[in-house]
């Protein structure tokens, strides 16, 4: 399956390019229906430890990025926000009729009146006004680009660029004033009109050494692996590097059953890890969820984890790594016990929930 995917998506010879200054950045206009952007902050002081703002304009038809129960209208015209941070909240997730309450133009995304991104490249702006969770962000883009996929034809495109973010984030009665690095996204697309692709885990750790970690896997209705990489980005030598054979990622403890409000079963992770080697170079994570899971990501959660990270000789420990975890598959593949694990699936370790 990844091997087919290697046949229509070209991002793996994108990531290999030198930077290009060209990147598509609009709102839906065209036959570019669903567009997706979004901010995330790792690694930020407790009690934050992650900030996230992420929109989906349109709702597609792909059972881990469709969010039925926020379409009020239809679903090419419902955008969705989620903008969180760690402690519990109530006012995170809002949907929003794209014609009768949001404004788009180039460079220009309203949202009702509470979220506001605005700007080109290299430098944009955020701003959100509400009682629980304020932000005031300057966010400027540097030339370190990762692309997740670019299929043939220009049917999809997902990048994300690496970023500076300075600015304050108030939460209730706290005031924070952050300086940190981020990812910077976007994605466009068609409004196919299916595609099976059920699971997603998405995740961030900005490392002490101005490094940052994304790390991300996607699979299909059938538990076949779509794509399994790890993003190694430096901000001191302008460059990323991208990893996409051999990277596993295994769950060893879920936390018990969860309904979604789209009534989907879902175990999400209490304990996970990636590992990657291919002579050269070792990666291994361990990692522990916080269990601050929120929904409003697309069919799926965000939340923040502790870890450990060795690379090679390189060894960090910290509290705030960021994830995005949504998972629709049949319970048959999210139930699957261990000891029936089939050995000749041992080099595409699937997330796997042990049942107590």
């Amino acid at each position: 399956m990844q091997l087919l995917m290697n046949l229509v998506d070209e991002s793996k010879q994108l990531n290999q390019a030198r930077f290009p200054f060209d990147l598509a950045y609009h709102p839906p206009k065209g036959w570019f229906k669903i567009i997706h952007q979004g901010l995330v902050i790792p690694n930020l002081p407790a009690p934050l430890h992650y900030f996230n703002f992420i929109t989906i304009l349109g709702q597609p038809n792909i059972p881990m990025m469709r969010n039925a129960s926020a379409i009020h209208t239809t679903s090419l015209d419902t955008a969705t926000v989620i903008s969180s941070i760690s402690p519990q909240m109530v006012g995170h997730f809002h949907s929003y009729s794209l014609e009768n309450e949001c404004e788009m133009r180039e460079g220009y995304f309203q949202f009702a009146n509470r979220e506001t991104l605005t700007g080109s490249f290299p430098e944009f702006h955020l701003y959100r006004e509400d009682d629980e969770l304020e932000v005031d962000l300057q966010i400027i883009t540097k030339p370190i680009l990762s692309h997740f996929s670019k299929l043939k034809l220009g049917l999809f495109e997902h990048w994300s660029l690496l970023c500076e973010c300075r600015g304050s984030i108030r939460y209730k009665e706290q005031s924070f004033q952050i300086n940190q690095l981020g990812a910077f996204e976007y994605a466009r697309a068609i409004n196919i009109p299916y595609l099976p692709l059920c699971f997603f885990t998405y995740q961030i750790i900005n490392l002490k050494d101005q490094r940052q970690l994304l790390l991300a896997q996607l699979r299909n209705n059938f538990n076949q692996i779509i794509q399994s990489r790890i993003y190694l980005r430096e901000v001191s030598s302008v460059k990323a590097v991208m990893f996409d054979e051999k990277v596993l990622f295994k769950v060893h403890r879920v936390y018990p059953k969860v309904t979604t409000p789209n009534h989907q079963h879902m175990y999400l992770p209490r304990e996970f890890e990636w590992q990657f080697s291919d002579g050269e170079t070792t990666i291994q994570i361990q990692a522990q969820s916080r269990g601050d899971f929120k929904f409003g990501l697309a069919a799926g959660y965000v939340g923040s984890f502790n870890y450990q990270v060795k690379i090679n000789d390189y060894e960090e420990e910290g509290t705030a790594g960021y994830c995005e975890y949504i998972d629709c598959r049949p319970l048959k593949w999210q139930e699957k016990k261990k000891e029936a694990k089939n050995t000749e699936q041992q080099l595409e370790t699937a997330p796997i929930a042990l049942k107590k």
